[in-house]
Parts: structure tokens; sequence; C-alpha cells
């Protein structure tokens, strides 16, 4: 019933566009199927949540967090993206594997334990919106709603394995001043000429510490620019973008301090929200899925987890690879195998 239910709420999801900041419809059809299931739910924004129904203050609360909001359909597909469409075990439409799998599964397990009684931890279900955009109307602006969170699933696509440490996002604006000069005598000062060396610096830098799960931090130059439209004026400012990812073995702020003590150019940070994390191997949640038999890795790629200030694990139905791809799906299959390991993974926890 419960795999049934999930295959039928997804297609609904599928079926009503969700792009992030838009999601006010599937936020509803959430609400509603809670609801009629009994349950009481909550909301803020486009963001829907819930708690189980014998809830105890002072009890540890679990996060179970998945998001319904989507990117925007990839111009190569050859189906339509908002018709669910069922052929060779195949669940096919934009957001069926990224992340709806993982958020009607874990929404079952939700409802599976919803009315169990003397759980070690509370349980609280989420369903955020905006995390395709790192946006700040997602679960960052949830959190100060919910229960003080002990740890967390957060559902992504992972094949079931376990994402037990994530790469950290830092995107760097550089910029290197020189002085403006006409390009045909010896004038001014070249800012791009300047900004070379630190370029180079970024390129060949290696940071000490290599995660044995996310490897060394990387960082890449991916945009470069000077204020000019002239080709005869010796630019005066030459600004670049770096997009570093970061292990867990390093805070952004120790990051930062590396940086700026070897280039002379300004280093200023768009932002230090989407940090690097890690949830500990001997974490019962860790430990359960192992006893289980599922292997744990470090994540390349972002998603809500580096929102949360506590310890989580993603985990999920459905393949990584597939995301953000022309004609996405995810097996049905996946759906209920997902349901089942969940539901066995918290057994032993819960």
């Amino acid at each position: 019933m419960l795999t049934g239910k999930a295959i039928e709420l997804l297609q609904q999801l599928i079926a009503t566009p969700s792009f992030s900041k838009e999601e006010n419809e599937t936020a509803t059809i959430l609400e509603n199927f809670l609801q009629q299931h009994g349950v009481s739910t909550q909301r803020y924004l486009n963001n829907v949540w819930a708690k189980n129904k014998y809830f105890e203050a002072g009890k540890p609360c679990l996060l179970l967090n998945s998001h319904h909001d989507t990117v925007k359909p990839n111009k190569a597909y050859t189906l339509d993206p908002f018709t669910p469409i069922i052929k060779d075990g195949k669940l096919y439409g934009l957001g069926s594997n990224d992340a709806g799998g993982c958020l009607v599964s874990l929404l079952s397990v939700f409802l599976y334990f919803y009315e169990a009684r003397d759980l070690k931890y509370n349980l609280v279900f989420a369903a955020t919106a905006e995390e395709e955009i790192s946006g700040r109307n997602g679960i960052e602006a949830l959190l100060q709603y919910l229960p003080e969170i002990e740890c967390g699933i957060v559902g992504e696509p992972t094949l079931m394995d376990m994402a037990i440490a994530e790469r950290g996002l830092l995107v760097l604006d550089v910029t290197t001043m020189g002085k403006a000069g006409h390009a045909a005598r010896e004038e001014g000062e070249n800012a791009l000429y300047k900004a070379l060396p630190d370029i180079e610096w970024f390129r060949n830098f290696a940071f000490e510490k290599v995660s044995p799960l996310l490897g060394k931090v990387k960082m890449s130059v991916t945009v470069i620019e000077t204020e000019n439209r002239a080709h005869n004026v010796v630019p005066s400012s030459c600004r670049f973008v770096v997009d570093v990812r970061v292990n867990e073995l390093y805070t952004f702020e120790e990051v930062l301090e590396i940086i700026r003590a070897n280039v002379k150019s300004e280093v200023v940070p768009r932002s230090l929200r989407m940090r690097s994390t890690s949830i500990k191997i001997e974490h019962p949640l860790v430990q359960s899925g192992i006893h289980l038999g599922r292997s744990y890795y470090g994540s390349p790629t972002t998603s809500d987890k580096a929102l949360m200030p506590f310890q989580t694990l993603k985990m999920g139905p459905g393949d990584s690879a597939r995301s953000h791809t022309a004609d996405e799906f995810i097996f049905v299959d996946e759906i209920e195998k997902g349901i089942n390991l969940y539901i066995q993974l918290l057994k032993q926890v819960l």
C-alpha cells in the first residue's frame, strides 16, 4: 500500500510544475495528502512539515527531509516533462529522480512510523522548497519553526548508498587593480597581467589536508573579465571568479585565510552558506546502514544538507547521474526498495 500511494503521489507532483520559488501548488498537494492520512500539517511559505502523532517534549528529534522544487526541463526532452509515464518499469517525468522519489519514499516512511509509540526519537517530516537554487526560503528559513533537531536524513538520489560527507561550495569574486592607459603607448598598468600570477596560484596550489572521502580541496578559475569594451585601452581592473569545492577537513574561514595569504588580489566570498558537512561513521544512522550492507562515500555535489547545523545522512532512491537530464526517470522498484530500506534503517535507530 505504501508503494502504491507513493507512486500515485509522485505522479501528481510530476504533473504539477514546481520550479524553484514557484512550488505553491505542490506544497498544497503535499499538505492535502498528509491531511487525508490523518496527519496535522504546518506550513511556512512553500515548506510543509509535520510531527509524529505521539511527539514527546524533551525527546531528541530526527528529521526526514527532501525537496519538492525542480529545475526547468532540459531542452533535449523528447517526452512531456509534466506527463508522468510508466514504461518498462520506469516512471518518467521532471523531478521523478531529483528528488521526487526520495520525497515520496520518506513521506511513506513517516506515515509508517506516524502512530508508533515509545520511539527513541520524535520524527519530523519536512518537504521543502528552493533546494535547486540554494534559496533562502527553503529549509534554511524553515529551521527556526521546527523543534530542535538532533540528526536527520536528507533525501537525494544516491542509489540508497550513504553519502556521509559532502563538499562545500565557496564562490570567490577576485579583483586585481591596475591603471588605465592607451594600448598603443607604454601607459598604464595592465590589471589583467597583474592577475595572471594569482590565477596561476589558484591553478596549482594544493591544500595539505586530503580527505579519504572527498579528496583534495579543488579550485577552478571559471570566469575572467575586465571593464573594457574597447581593444585599445589597458584595463585598470581585472575580475575573475573562482569555484572552490571544500572538503570536510577545512572550514571556509581556514580556506579563505590560506588564499588571502598567498594572492595579492582582493578576495570576496559570495556566501559562506554552502559549507562542507559530514556525519560520523559511529552515528547510529550510519551504523544501521552498514548493518544493512549499504556502502558509504563522500558526495561531490551540494544539497540542503549544507544548510543544516546538525549531523545528517544523505541517502535516497534514484541515481544522481540521472538528475537534470532529459527524459528524467526513476525505476518504480527503486521507490519500493527505498521505502523498505528506509524503514529497516530506522527500525534499528528508533
